[in-house]
């Protein structure tokens, strides 16, 4: 990258919040004074998660290699059995919680059913997540963050290739359940899977004068939270809630909204939870419920359902779209926050400077 190799650099991980935990560490870093010019950021191949073994196969080939002699190696042969070699998907363990035993799709269907967020709900809010991002996308809104590719086959992408502008509810009603068979989250109304990338340059008042840069946001707070893993999706109510409870703010004191949408159903439970009295008083400790989140501005711009959620990467992505939106809306303040596979959630307000 030409910074010399003088540079240091170290890798974080906070899986979904691995993006946002580099800026967090990052601005902690800058305002300690131990820095004053950070790249940071994430990245993410899930098109190359690997296939695993499976444990029996594992213990067979281990027998295999301890085996001293040919007799004895062809002892083990009868032992083998075909089912050794299924293959064990490594994108579908990562995104599963070891504790609860729950893929992330499954957290989604319990939070869906606890808040009553019902499967048209789900497309309805998928639909018009493709439709804003399909206009975002015809605006030119992404020319700030989106860099033309050439595959390794030589294939140009000018844009992202997961978007579906023709996506209805109507459409998306005729897709199966994709983790209970008598669910309501599908391949539609998830995030896709995806690859992504994406870097924030952060700078300290004298890094910005020793390198005559012009700043064009500021990162104020960031709070994190932690729940029930079987619950995770609600880990953004947790987190996004502590910076409003700290600046005395409800909603409404906050002009846009960046959620990850790793589920439909994940991003419209967390909106039920926040106008839901009895949650609000037991798990964020308020006197009542938040009330309605102005759905105008929240992911004006679609989400990870039609970008795609590249778990390392999304963290930072959607701090610097919000930063965008600020600045085309001339808004004062927005507020990013995603929900972590482990039970937690992350969330961190930005502030347009020149609003």
């Amino acid at each position: 990258m030409g910074c010399g190799e003088a540079t240091p650099g170290y890798t974080v991980h906070r899986n979904c919040a691995s993006g946002m935990q580099a800026l967090d560490n990052a601005a902690a870093s800058i305002a300690d004074g131990r820095s004053d010019l950070i790249l940071a950021g994430g990245v993410e191949a899930m098109s190359h998660a690997p296939v695993l073994l499976r444990e029996d196969m594992l213990n067979w080939l281990a027998d295999w290699r301890k085996a001293d002699s040919p007799l004895e190696k062809i002892k083990l042969i009868p032992e083998f059995e075909t089912r050794y070699v299924e293959p064990v998907i490594g994108l579908l363990r990562g995104l599963t919680d070891p504790i609860v035993g729950l893929n992330m799709g499954q957290t989604t269907e319990k939070e869906a059913e606890h808040f009553g967020v019902s499967r048209q709900a789900m497309d309805e809010y998928a639909a018009l997540s493709q439709q804003r991002l399909a206009h975002a996308d015809e605006a030119d809104y992404f020319k700030e963050e989106r860099t033309p590719l050439y595959a390794p086959n030589g294939t140009f992408y000018g844009k992202d290739n997961g978007m579906r502008p023709d996506t209805t509810p109507e459409s998306l009603a005729r897709l199966k359940p994709a983790f209970d068979p008598f669910g309501r989250v599908t391949a539609g109304n998830s995030s896709q899977i995806t690859d992504g990338a994406c870097w924030l340059l952060l700078a300290s008042e004298r890094g910005l004068k020793k390198h005559g840069l012009t700043p064009i946001a500021r990162l104020s707070h960031t709070a994190w939270a932690a729940l029930d893993p079987s619950m995770m999706g609600l880990g953004v109510t947790l987190s996004a809630t502590a910076i409003l409870k700290q600046r005395g703010w409800g909603l409404s004191d906050i002009d846009y909204w960046e959620i990850n949408e790793a589920f439909a159903g994940q991003v419209l439970a967390c909106l039920n939870a926040w106008a839901d009295d009895a949650y609000c008083r037991e798990q964020l400790g308020l006197e009542q419920a938040l009330g309605e989140l102005d759905m105008t501005r929240l992911n004006v711009d679609g989400g990870a359902i039609g970008l795609g959620h590249p778990i390392g990467a999304s963290g930072a992505r959607i701090v610097l779209h919000l930063i965008h939106v600020l600045r085309r809306h001339q808004a004062r303040r927005g507020i990013a926050s995603l929900c972590i596979g482990g039970g937690q959630g992350g969330a961190m307000l930005v502030e347009n400077i020149e609003s």
